[in-house]
């Protein structure tokens, strides 16, 4: 859509700036943005007030690197959650989804990526040290490793069982019915659940 074809630069700002955002193209932020003028001034207050605040004060939890309102997230305090069992995950997103599971009772520790040589992500880009200083000091019995089962994702997971292995603890990792070179995000609840509980020793997910 050009230039010409708005009738206010104020609607083509706006237009733009929701074209930023993934998977919205311009017909569709042009959409949002006629929606948004349809809304009361107030409820557009409240729209932009909500993301705002979102960048301002979101806090990533010092124990696993979830996104939190708080120092430490509501899943790292929960006291009814297995704190022996760790879930290393690339994201936040996979967090989201095996808690959508409702199969997982353990905690997590959110990399913040995998390694890609190819992308310029090595191991000290990752949240690595921080979990093997975690199992160093906490009580942790298993450490579950739920990557994306892609040529990355196998790399870091080795990476991983390299460091821990000398810890002496129980290190597992999903089962395969997750597909080869799929992500975690877009695995069905009921896949990625029986993944997570139908985990293997690491060393034998190479049989």
């Amino acid at each position: 859509m050009s230039l010409q074809q708005f009738s206010s630069s104020l609607l083509e700002n706006a237009v733009n700036e929701f074209a930023k955002l993934p998977g919205i193209g311009r017909k569709t932020a042009l959409r949002l943005v006629l929606h948004l003028l349809k809304q009361s001034e107030y409820e557009v207050e409240v729209f932009g007030k909500a993301f705002i605040q979102l960048r301002s004060e979101i806090q990533y939890c010092t124990v696993c690197h979830n996104i939190s309102d708080t120092e430490i997230c509501q899943i790292c305090s929960n006291p009814s959650r297995d704190h022996e069992t760790v879930c290393v995950v690339e994201n936040i997103k996979d967090v989201m989804s095996i808690e959508n599971t409702q199969q997982f009772r353990g905690l997590y520790h959110v990399l913040g990526g995998i390694i890609s040589p190819m992308d310029g992500v090595g191991p000290k880009d990752l949240e690595i040290e921080s979990l093997i200083e975690r199992v160093q000091t906490e009580n942790v019995k298993e450490v579950i490793l739920a990557l994306s089962t892609t040529m990355e994702g196998d790399t870091t997971n080795f990476y991983i069982f390299r460091k821990l292995a000398p810890l002496n603890i129980k290190i597992t990792t999903i089962a395969r019915g997750i597909a080869i070179g799929d992500e975690l995000e877009y695995a069905d609840e009921v896949t990625l659940g029986r993944s997570i509980l139908n985990r293997v020793e690491f060393t034998n997910s190479f049989k």
